[in-house]
């Protein structure tokens, strides 16, 4: 689907019948936070995100689902947006609010904060296309960086300094899982809970 060509869907189809989506960024980004919290149980989640989507929610839940996907996707196959990606997150809408708030502002003369209605694939093209020079996109860059070995000493403690700097706030699950591994391996030495991914 083309927006360009066909507009941004405020729509999806379940069961043959068109449904209305909450298309507005805001419930999308709800969305990933929701996705990425430690917090709410698994089987929760999925129930949180249909009422999140859907002012109502179909009764065929599964075609339900795989709509509130695609149009979280913005219409793309899951291979065409890297969800199989393994690597670590360079934002968070939740602790780089600010940068992101300033970045639309300032290139866009967006204001997220007092806007109305942006539809989430609107949002998503204008936060793809952020220019190089914005700091929220060095600030990104930073935290994707892959420190080499062929760069100088002075390259290497530079990017390092600069993950650290910007690096984002580790989960408590996480924090945990870490001083369960260090307690292992300065006490007892047994990780065998860890490998099965205990705390």
């Amino acid at each position: 689907m083309n927006f360009l060509v066909d507009g941004a869907p405020t729509q999806v189809e379940v069961d043959g019948e068109l449904v209305e989506i909450r298309s507005d960024f805001r419930a999308s980004i709800l969305f990933e936070e929701l996705m990425q919290d430690e917090e709410v149980p698994e089987h929760q989640k999925i129930l949180q995100a249909l009422e999140l989507y859907y002012p109502v929610v179909p009764q065929n839940l599964t075609q339900a689902v795989e709509r509130m996907l695609w149009f979280y996707r913005c219409g793309k196959e899951p291979e065409q947006v890297g969800e199989a990606s393994s690597s670590a997150p360079v934002y968070s809408f939740e602790q780089d609010a600010g940068y992101i708030y300033a970045a639309f502002l300032g290139q866009y003369g967006v204001d997220l904060e007092a806007v109305e209605y942006l539809h989430w694939w609107k949002f998503r093209a204008m936060f793809q296309s952020l220019a190089s020079d914005c700091e929220f996109v060095k600030i990104m860059g930073y935290r994707g960086m892959t420190i080499s070995p062929k760069m100088s000493n002075e390259q290497k403690q530079f990017y390092r300094d600069m993950k650290k700097l910007y690096a984002l706030p580790i989960s408590q699950k996480k924090k945990k899982q870490i001083s369960a591994l260090e307690e292992a391996l300065m006490g007892s030495g047994d990780v065998s809970g860890l490998l099965q991914g205990k705390p």
